[in-house]
């Protein structure tokens, strides 16, 4: 498969994890010290920001978004508040890592009042089909930007003027529809843009080129005429011939054959043999050599000069020269003046005959990257656009490729170690921003979420235990209090049984009395006396018997009635146990003996029931 057809999935499959990590942010995350809700709200009562964020944008506030929150007494909702902290972090990361002009990227994360509204209104389709995104990361073409205050620095930042246009209608509209429009015409506008800058740069690299061999050229042949006639007296015809004249051959052999090759050296040979002759402080010493030199001086600089200038010497410029060289084998002393007085107007600078020789391959490390000087809003950027070697110049453009300036390669050099100049960092595209801001929060969001599990599990596990305890602690109560029952009942069975055997005592000591009265009252019986049958069964009146007879020994009674017929008998303790039941009443006796036996025997009767 080839890597374009990988490339789109690869995309996909990215904004794919991007969408479900602002999912996860917008409803999981918990930052502190921001204004979260008390409370979850309902829907229908979330307040609407829009308006908040419109005027901010309107504004160009360079606020974040989470401090317009808390400056408002209005209770947010959780997803509001996280779209505000998302936006910022984004906008926050943006402003640091884009490399983009400080004027240019402000305005840029501008966009979160736009962005915090709209993730929360959308969530993970806040950048739609991903022309805002392209945008974003389209923008990375204008790193090399300053605010120059030129047309093209002018161009951008009414472009982004329109951006607040842009914007804002797309607040009014309550969709995205505006601010995507804007996205793609500037997209299209990159595309034209990028084939113009090509086209120009291509062009300005050729002339640049040329100019920089043409710069060589002459600054060579004017430190070669500099350095050979500094501090000579030579006649004014030499002189004019060789700043007038020869000054083209020096320069053309330069330019069209380079400083290393054999026609170049030829003709600054012939310079210096020209000074030499024209100087009597130079030649005078040895005029053998001088009538050597003079006498083939003359054909030497005709044949250079046809060589590299491709056409014939005017012999009227030779003519002069000859005559002095003639003047000079003769012995004779021409006049003599300044080769280069202090106030010529004929500069120079040797520097160009020791220049270190240079290549493209010395500026591999440059060429093609963004470089700044300065701090903040006046911090200015500038393209490496190439190395010219001839020259030994920085050629230095603009975002649009429009030529900057020319600086010397030793001079960069030297910014580059002081500081001075200073390469741009490694850009940051707003895509790996997003993708790497989601990525952390996201890993923040999924540990709060495991803390939070945590914290619910190590809460059920209280609640849990605290059941458990509460359980046990209802188990120990109910079993004290059944304990204390327990000791409750036996202390009444205690109690019971202690008041059954008091009054069972009772009874008995009553039963006692009783039965004492009762003895009493029937040994009391003498003979004759009566004595009254009132036994309960019985459905006749009362019968009344006398005592008959009292067997002492036996303890007998013999009663009958009072025709001395049904003879009934009891023993003494039967006859008392009736009397003390009732069923038996002693006639005659005293009726304080007959009360008292009555209350003993009621008493009976009560413990009884």
């Amino acid at each position: 498969m080839s890597p374009s057809s990988k490339k789109p999935q690869a995309v996909s499959a990215s904004r794919k994890v991007v969408s479900e990590r602002i999912t996860q942010v917008l409803s999981g995350i918990r930052v502190p010290d921001l204004p979260y809700p008390a409370s979850k709200r309902l829907a229908e009562s979330e307040p609407d920001w829009r308006p908040l964020l419109l005027s901010c944008w309107t504004e160009q506030r360079d606020e974040r978004v989470t401090r317009v929150l808390r400056s408002v007494d209005i209770e947010w909702t959780v997803r509001q508040v996280n779209a505000a902290y998302l936006s910022d972090r984004i906008m926050d990361v943006f402003l640091k890592t884009s490399g983009l002009h400080t004027t240019l990227v402000s305005r840029i994360a501008r966009l979160r009042f736009w962005l915090a509204w709209q993730l929360d209104l959308s969530g993970a389709e806040a950048f739609g089909s991903g022309v805002l995104l392209d945008w974003l990361d389209n923008l990375q073409e204008w790193r090399g930007w300053s605010d120059t205050g030129g047309r093209s620095s002018r161009l951008l930042l009414d472009q982004l003027d329109s951006l607040v246009v842009a914007v804002s209608a797309s607040f009014e509209a309550k969709n995205r529809e505006a601010l995507e429009t804007y996205c793609r015409q500037w997209l299209e506008d990159t595309q034209r843009r990028h084939e113009q800058v090509a086209r120009l740069r291509e062009r300005l690299f050729e002339t640049e080129q040329g100019a920089s061999r043409q710069r060589l050229a002459d600054q060579v042949a004017r430190a070669l005429i500099g350095r050979a006639l500094t501090g000579r007296q030579l006649p004014p015809s030499i002189t004019r011939f060789v700043r007038s004249h020869w000054y083209k051959v020096l320069k053309q052999s330069v330019w069209a054959d380079g400083v290393d090759s054999e026609v170049h050296r030829h003709a600054n040979k012939l310079l210096e043999w020209m000074v030499w002759v024209g100087d009597p402080d130079l030649s005078d010493g040895d005029r053998n050599r001088l009538y050597h030199v003079g006498e083939q001086l003359g054909d030497r600089i005709r044949d250079v000069w046809s060589r590299v200038l491709d056409q014939e010497l005017p012999e009227q410029s030779l003519h002069d020269i000859q005559s002095v060289i003639v003047a000079r084998i003769r012995g004779d002393v021409p006049e003599l003046v300044t080769a280069l007085s202090a106030g010529s107007d004929f500069s120079w600078d040797g520097s160009w005959l020791v220049a270190e020789t240079l290549s493209a391959n010395h500026a591999d490390d440059y060429a093609g990257r963004w470089f700044f000087a300065g701090e903040g809003t006046k911090e200015q950027r500038r393209f490496f656009f190439a190395l010219l070697p001839d020259s030994g110049e920085v050629l230095w453009t603009n975002g649009a490729g429009v030529k900057l300036g020319l600086q010397p390669w030793a001079e960069f050099k030297k910014a580059i170690q002081s500081g001075d100049i200073r390469p741009l960092p490694r850009p940051t595209a707003f895509g790996e921003v997003l993708s790497e801001a989601l990525e952390v929060l996201s890993k923040v969001c999924s540990r709060q979420q495991a803390q939070r599990e945590e914290a619910a599990r190590e809460a059920r596990a209280k609640a849990e235990a605290l059941r458990r305890e509460k359980e046990a602690a209802e188990r120990q109560r109910e079993k004290e209090e059944l304990a204390r029952q327990q000791a409750l009942v036996r202390a009444r069975e205690e109690a019971e049984r202690q008041r059954m055997a008091d009054e069972q005592a009772e009874q008995e000591r009553l039963q006692k009395e009783a039965e004492q009265l009762a003895e009493k009252q029937v040994e009391s019986i003498s003979l004759g006396g009566w004595i009254v049958l009132t036994e309960k069964d019985r459905q006749t009146d009362p019968v009344r018997l006398k005592l008959a007879v009292k067997i002492s020994a036996s303890r007998k009674y013999v009663f009958v009635d009072r025709l001395g017929l049904n003879r009934r008998e009891w023993l003494q303790d039967e006859l008392v146990a009736g009397v003390v039941n009732g069923s038996v009443r002693v006639l005659g006796s005293s009726a304080e003996f007959d009360d008292t036996l009555s209350r003993v025997v009621g008493r009976i009767r009560v413990g009884r029931n």
